[in-house]
């Protein structure tokens, strides 16, 4: 039953938690208007309140307990901003256990805890809600449980993690190397001090994980996802994908096969005339190729304070309007409804590839490698040489036809063992559905 009030405690007053609060106290009569509830901000926990003061929030609102938070029986539901694995799964699992609903934008703890979570609230008669843990203010979780319903998904792709593709795009655009661009994206604070979660893939990983589960009912192992980031990215690499057609962008995907499931987090090469090659800056996107909708992409501020606490606060509403009743205890799609779909190894993946061998400029190489390409079934489809440059060798770059990550790998091994090749880079392309 809807009720005509709603009552609200934030836990973490940070960027989100602060955002939350902010929309959440300023905006109540406008959502009241939309809505024809009256939501109620009763509680904003944290140990310290620099940024709720800061926001202009009332002092009555402050306590530094979630238990108190936890035990209020007006509470409807706690929404859990803090981050992390340890303090937050303990708020969320106090929370359930005494009946109340949760928001979460917390996607490493639902990647690695969400079935489990999600089975505890059901024991209690509550509900998760978690469109802020992917894609920021982008509801890509509400199309995958709403929206495309009516489809079979077969697989999608995604840009999931703003920084890294500030990253890239500055380093497109601006032709510098990757360190140079994260020094800078540090310095203007689109980049955390320490990006390594960032930058190596991880978060991508995470909301790779909880994506999946939704798009094809299963509970997704996140430890066997493949992981690569962009870390290690050369300049060369994404000059010659801006020159051959391509550009460069991390990729979370997900495809769905007779066999079980497929997952990887990779940067890879897309055509530039696909939809996501102009997704640029800390926008985020994900295309999504259903059997009846087919082809469809969603795409805008992938983080920031008030795009994702945006999402939190649709959360609470959803909530409020019986989210509870009507999706998550009715539908089937949940994880902790369903059985671990098995997820291929990363050598059963398909896909065409990019080739860049540094070698020395020595008669006979190139007929090495064309041998080791063909004797693991893999076929050329552009070659290009180019000339040695200022403290670079000569580098040779070849693509493929569609072949395995297996093939690949071998023959790559097999190409590093010839004495004139110093360098094998092997990176992935995307130039159609997948």
């Amino acid at each position: 039953m809807i009720k005509d009030h709603f009552t609200v405690a934030v836990v973490g007053c940070g960027i989100v938690g602060g955002g939350t609060a902010k929309i959440l106290h300023e905006q109540a009569s406008d959502i009241r208007n939309r809505t024809g509830i009256d939501f109620r901000l009763k509680y904003v926990c944290d140990i310290r309140f620099d940024n709720a003061r800061a926001l202009g929030l009332p002092e009555s609102l402050f306590v530094t307990d979630y238990k108190t938070v936890c035990g209020d029986p007006e509470v409807d539901v706690v929404v859990e901003l803090i981050g992390g694995k340890t303090l937050a799964k303990s708020v969320i699992e106090e929370a359930l256990k005494s009946g109340k609903s949760v928001v979460t934008a917390n996607k490493a703890l639902l990647a690695a805890h969400g079935t489990e979570l999600f089975g505890l609230a059901r024991e209690n008669g509550a509900a998760v809600a978690f469109e802020a843990s992917c894609v920021g203010g982008v509801p890509i979780i509400r199309t995958l449980y709403d929206g495309l319903l009516a489809n079979n998904i077969n697989s999608f792709i995604g840009i999931i993690n703003g920084t890294c593709n500030y990253i890239l795009s500055a380093m497109i655009s601006e032709k510098k190397d990757y360190d140079t661009v994260l020094k800078e994206a540090q310095k203007a604070g689109l980049a955390e001090a320490d990006p390594t979660l960032d930058v190596t893939g991880h978060d991508s990983a995470h909301k790779l994980a909880i994506l999946s589960s939704l798009a094809f009912s299963t509970d997704t192992d996140l430890s066997a996802i493949p992981v690569e980031g962009i870390d290690r990215l050369d300049l060369f690499d994404i000059n010659m994908a801006d020159e051959m057609g391509y550009t460069v962008k991390l990729l979370a995907i997900a495809q769905k096969t007779e066999d079980g499931i497929s997952l990887c987090v990779r940067p890879s090469f897309i055509k530039k005339d696909h939809p996501l090659a102009w997704v640029s800056g800390s926008f985020n996107a994900v295309s999504v190729y259903a059997n009846n909708l087919g082809h469809s992409m969603y795409y805008g501020q992938g983080a920031g304070s008030l795009p994702t606490a945006s999402a939190v606060v649709s959360d609470i509403i959803s909530l409020a309007l019986g989210y509870k009743e009507t999706r998550f205890d009715t539908l089937r799609i949940w994880p902790d409804k369903n059985k671990r779909l098995p997820q291929l190894p990363l050598d059963r993946y398909s896909s065409r590839y990019y080739l860049r061998l540094d070698v020395e400029d020595k008669t006979g190489v190139l007929a090495q490698v064309t041998h080791i390409l063909g004797k693991n079934k893999i076929g050329i489809t552009e070659a290009v040489q180019k000339d040695p440059q200022p403290q670079r060798p000569v580098s040779l770059v070849l693509t493929t036809h569609r072949t395995t990550e297996a093939a690949v790998r071998q023959a790559a091994g097999e190409l590093r063992r010839i004495p004139e090749i110093s360098k094998v880079i092997t990176l992935s392309i995307v130039d159609e559905a997948e």
